[in-house]
């Protein structure tokens, strides 16, 4: 019979029922290798997103000499680019930043579905942490909301998801 897991205490959630994790211990991401790639679309609010990721690596610890930025055309070309970084075997963990804005056509449906389909294909095939911090909003409004300064700013958010998961993986042995 398996051994039952010890239980650990759940995070205290915050108003938008997110539980985040415990404050790293200083130094636990100093020397992780971490990719940022951003869309050429909707720049403002890409632009806004990646200082959510700038910001998060700060706060987590990550050394600013480990941080490499990319560029791809747009969403429909982040899962070829981040498959491409993981492969690479240079990063410990990637994050993607696009917003994807609905517009009269089906183009929306999609670009958003084959983006998000093949960045989580690519995190499971290459067993990299990723941080999806690809919007898909109805408005520009909505993702202006999204990318406000901030600890709520979705590409802080992933960034963070990211590096949680980089720990997991790190935790389990993979």
């Amino acid at each position: 019979m398996p051994k039952a897991a010890p239980k650990t205490p759940l995070p205290v959630a915050h108003k938008s029922g997110y539980a985040a994790p415990p404050k790293p211990a200083k130094g636990a991401f100093r020397h992780k290798r971490i990719a940022v790639i951003a869309t050429r679309w909707n720049v403002e609010i890409v632009e806004a997103l990646n200082e959510g990721v700038v910001k998060c690596l700060k706060d987590w610890g990550v050394a600013p000499a480990n941080v490499k930025h990319f560029h791809a055309p747009g969403a429909f070309e982040l899962p070829l680019a981040v498959s491409a970084l993981m492969d690479s075997g240079n990063f410990d963990g990637v994050v993607a930043l696009g917003a994807v804005i609905r517009g009269d056509t089906p183009h929306f449906d999609f670009v958003a579905g084959e983006c998000s389909r093949g960045l989580r294909e690519a995190s499971q095939i290459y067993k990299t942490a990723l941080g999806f911090g690809v919007l898909t909003v109805n408005t520009a409004e909505q993702a202006f909301e999204r990318c406000k300064p901030g600890k709520t700013n979705k590409g802080y958010e992933a960034a963070a998801a990211m590096l949680e998961m980089i720990a997991l993986l790190d935790e389990v042995g993979v």
